[in-house]
């Protein structure tokens, strides 16, 4: 399984897979007006999609979930283990299946009935994405892993980068970006492991920041504070530290950047 030889510029090759006839034509109707779009393969069902993968080369697939047989998420699992999968969309009905699509690679999920403008936004992701992976790229391109988000039907795309510090929720986490915060089902322990090469430091057991963002700490009373970078007119942000993880946030911004430059 493979990129087509062509290059970056030659129209995709797409495969749809839907077993409701309407909604597949529909899907074949709304690639065809795509641009960067070209030949469309089309399946009822996961066997014959397989099949179709395995005989030719296929830029992208467009799949949907609720299927007989073998069901979209279990197609996907099965393309992740080809040696060079295809990116993977999920065309769907249900709004609650995002965060399994995503854990399997997906590129995007939409939701039926479908929005030319979102289906133009994914495409133009597997645009992007096969440009990034050609060959001759200088160099590869950093892993930002997205967190999807659900709030009434609609499913926002967050990028990990964007996200500025991380607070506590029950057994969910609040995730804070420059000018907003969303909610996801995911407890702040998980995301403190998931992050932590990604510069992510947990500083109390409600917060956890992301240290390329911080710039400064200062005693307040008896505690310490991280501060955090300020946007625009909006106060700068201002976390507690807990005393259990003192200790590792000087080391990680105090000590070791002393050693690195006495060391020198």
């Amino acid at each position: 399984m493979a990129l087509r030889a062509s290059g970056t510029d030659a129209p995709l090759t797409v495969l749809a897979v839907d077993d409701e006839k309407p909604a597949l034509d529909e899907l074949a109707f709304l690639l065809r007006a795509q641009d960067a779009v070209g030949e469309i393969r089309t399946a009822g069902e996961a066997t014959t999609a397989l099949r179709i993968l395995r005989d030719g080369e296929i830029d992208a697939v467009f799949l949907d979930i609720n299927m007989p047989g073998l069901d979209g998420l279990e197609l996907a699992g099965i393309l992740s283990n080809f040696a060079s999968p295809p990116p993977v969309v999920f065309v769907t009905a249900h709004d609650d299946r995002a965060v399994d699509a995503f854990d399997l690679g997906a590129v995007d999920y939409l939701l039926k009935p479908l929005r030319e403008e979102r289906l133009a936004e994914s495409v133009r992701r597997i645009v992007e994405g096969r440009r990034r992976h050609e060959p001759q790229a200088a160099t590869a391109a950093v892993s930002d892993e997205v967190i999807p988000v659900e709030l009434g039907g609609v499913t926002t795309l967050v990028h990990r980068s964007s996200v500025e510090w991380v607070e506590a929720d029950g057994d969910y986490a609040r995730l804070h970006t420059a000018d907003r915060s969303h909610l996801v089902r995911i407890p702040i322990s998980a995301l403190e492991t998931r992050w932590a090469d990604a510069g992510f430091l947990r500083v109390h057991r409600s917060y956890l920041v992301s240290l390329p963002l911080v710039t400064g700490i200062r005693t307040v009373g008896n505690g310490l504070v991280v501060c955090l970078r300020q946007h625009g007119d909006l106060p700068p942000v201002e976390l507690p530290v807990s005393r259990r993880h003192t200790r590792m946030l000087k080391d990680r911004l105090v000590r070791a950047p002393k050693q690195s430059w006495t060391a020198r």
